[in-house]
């Protein structure tokens, strides 16, 4: 068992960045509020007002155009609830909103919400086996009535099985119908270039503990024009989109933490891709009947996170793998939710067409700024033994 724990789970969270450490510890010894007009509330502004500048740069946006949130959920909250209230209430008919089959939750329970109490109409795009989004299916489903469609929302990245989406040519589809189009590109940013200019991209989350950076700071990329109904009132921060005092000492590390990693993604990324590619050689060498879920981006053209391996393990429980793994020193994860104890496939896995016996034997490693040869090594070590002990323990409640 390793003595030091072996961190798989990158795409959960990624360990603090020593210079974002520094921004947040150096501002909250300061302190003040960024609303005060006094000095201590002036020196306050300007460090929000610097990582504003920061987080626009890494997503080659206008800093105007920042909206700070708390992160990446409350961020897909305001696009969604917000675009879909502010078109619904310019048209009547504007009720439909497009959403891929595979969104984070922080997406589909603010639509399955909007269609249970404000007369949306979810229609819920279909993925291939791979968990992308074909773009015509998107072009058909925006032809059909356009006068009725509030958004489309599609992820530029997926959480669980690391799937890149073709943002381009949807914002252009989007663009090419005028419908607004919000791209949750929590996962992305630092991995995969991320544009927050494309065409036809109306609004865009990201969420700083993704890159280094403290968690409880994320953003929503929104253009002058974008039409937003604020979720939340009150002292009308943020352009009155997100009234609240900002916590200046967790944008201060988001925005250090956003800058270094779109500055050393390109490195990164292909250190990371390689790594990849021998974890999933390994574990499919260990566990022949291993299956690897989403793309294989065999030739690192960008249709995976360079990251992100996740696997099923036939005939093994999702969560009996993680405890296991964790008891030998090794963090993963599911990938799956867990509602009273009770095992559940993941949504992901079955809208990518998998029954749920197979959906509930996942696991995610997912490798990040401090993964290294040693870690994999160290999974591959006892990634055998835990196996064994899994397919013994079997499905829960399998007869």
């Amino acid at each position: 068992m390793p003595h030091d724990p072996v961190y798989l789970d990158h795409a959960a969270t990624a360990p603090l960045r020593p210079l974002a450490l520094t921004a947040v510890t150096e501002q909250l010894a300061r302190g003040g509020n960024p609303s005060s007009l006094h000095r201590p509330g002036r020196a306050a502004r300007a460090v929000v007002e610097q990582a504003r500048e920061d987080v626009a740069a890494a997503l080659g946006a206008d800093p105007v155009e920042v909206v700070f949130t708390s992160g990446g959920t409350e961020a897909d909250n305001l696009a969604v609830q917000g675009l879909y209230r502010h078109r619904r209430g310019a048209d009547p008919r504007r009720r439909r909103i497009l959403v891929s089959s595979v969104e984070h939750a922080a997406v589909a329970d603010t639509v399955e919400w909007l269609a249970a109490h404000e007369g949306a109409e979810a229609v819920w795009l279909p993925v291939d086996a791979t968990g992308r989004v074909d773009p015509e299916t998107v072009r058909a489903e925006l032809a059909r009535e356009p006068e009725a469609v509030a958004l489309l929302a599609v992820m530029w990245a997926n959480n669980e099985v690391g799937t890149v989406q073709p943002v381009a040519e949807l914002a252009a589809l989007a663009d090419g119908f005028g419908v607004p189009f919000h791209c949750d590109a929590v996962q992305a940013l630092g991995s995969v270039p991320v544009d927050a200019h494309l065409p036809g991209l109306t609004t865009l989350a990201v969420s700083g503990h993704k890159v280094g950076g403290p968690v409880g700071a994320g953003a929503l990329v929104a253009g002058r024009t974008a039409g937003l109904e604020p979720v939340q009132h009150g002292g009308g921060q943020e352009r009155r989109l997100r009234s609240g005092t900002l916590d200046a000492a967790a944008l201060a590390g988001f925005g250090v933490a956003a800058g270094e990693a779109v500055a050393e993604r390109e490195h990164e990324a292909a250190r990371l891709a390689a790594l990849r590619d021998r974890l999933v050689a390994g574990v499919r060498r260990i566990v022949p009947g291993a299956v690897l879920r989403g793309p294989e981006d065999r030739e690192h053209a960008g249709t995976r996170l360079p990251g992100n391996a996740h696997f099923t393990f036939p005939g093994c429980e999702g969560d009996s793998l993680l405890f296991l793994l964790d008891g030998a020193g090794i963090a993963s994860s599911t990938g799956s939710a867990c509602h009273a104890g009770v095992p559940r496939p993941s949504s992901v896995l079955l809208a990518m067409g998998l029954d749920e016996a197979t959906a509930r034997g996942a696991q995610r490693f997912s490798l990040g700024r401090t993964s290294t040869d040693a870690d994999v090594d160290a999974l591959l070590a006892v990634l055998p033994a835990v196996h064994e002990r899994a397919l013994r323990a079997g499905l829960s409640g399998a007869a």
